[in-house]
């Protein structure tokens, strides 16, 4: 039996890849499985996202219908799967992962690879030689907070900023999973 990106195992008890009326169709658990795996163990994968190096599957997700059992009860239309947001073990496992809507995704992610040498929320603004801080709320547009003469004091009304957004979008993180929260303002109060 050939593993998929040399760790998984295809025991589906049906076809993941069928063919209908001429046309293919993949099987979205498959499909969340398949993209599981590679995110942890593609390297062609991690040579793009640097961020996944070190990222491990569980033994017990390394089956697919192991991992479709959990996400026929988890997975929510729409929702990405998240291993952050409950832990911090790098681990794709059915106690570390939960399904979320992709702005909380957005809200956490730091762009670390994209933004350059200044913290996150800031950017050196050439015209008044200052640092600019910036925040985007999940439901509405990016909010210019300022100009500063230090990146760290525009990185505080980033985070400052970040934290007040959070604490208004609680009820709505709360409805989702109440372990959200407490870990989004974890993730916020240690950025960098």
């Amino acid at each position: 039996m050939r593993l998929i990106y040399g760790v998984g195992i295809n025991d589906a008890d049906y076809a993941v890849n069928p063919k209908v009326n001429g046309k293919r169709f993949m099987c979205p658990a498959y499909m969340a499985w398949t993209n599981m795996l590679q995110r942890a163990c593609s390297p062609k994968f991690h040579a793009r996202w640097p961020t996944y190096v070190g990222v491990k599957v569980a033994e017990e997700w390394k089956s697919f219908m192991a991992f479709r059992a959990w996400w026929v009860q988890h997975h929510i239309d729409g929702y990405h799967l998240d291993k952050d947001l409950i832990g911090t073990a790098k681990l794709y496992s059915p106690e570390m992962c939960i399904y979320v809507p992709g702005w909380i995704n957005t809200f956490i992610n730091d762009c670390g690879s994209a933004r350059g040498e200044w913290p996150i929320g800031v950017h050196y603004h050439r015209q008044t030689g200052k640092y600019r801080a910036r925040c985007c709320h999940p439901f509405g547009k990016m909010e210019h907070l300022g100009l500063f003469d230090r990146p760290d004091h525009a990185h505080d009304a980033w985070r400052s900023r970040k934290l007040e957004i959070a604490t208004e979008l609680k009820p709505v993180m709360d409805e989702i999973d109440e372990r959200i929260y407490p870990r989004v303002i974890e993730i916020i109060n240690r950025a960098s």
